[in-house]
């Protein structure tokens, strides 16, 4: 028994250091304070995108369709 308990001891350490890692395991608001500040730079170096009025149009009328347009008419 005490070799499962340290196997499973092991497993769990292992889950919980990768578990901890990365943008997506952190604290939402450290996330919105990191992606903020970025994109503040972005646009002071002036390489971020600037949307057209006609980009956004496009991407507006975009937002409801299928990614494979008539795939619900199909037939099996």
């Amino acid at each position: 028994m005490q070799e499962s308990t340290n196997s499973e001891s092991a497993a769990i350490h292992t889950t919980d250091k990768k578990a901890r890692r990365g943008f997506g395991s952190m604290d939402p608001e450290r996330q919105r304070l990191i992606a903020s500040q970025g994109g503040r730079v972005a646009h002071q170096l002036g390489v971020a995108h600037q949307w057209t009025s006609e980009e956004a149009r496009n991407a507006g009328k975009k937002g409801g369709q299928n990614s494979r347009p008539g795939s619900r008419n199909r037939q099996p």
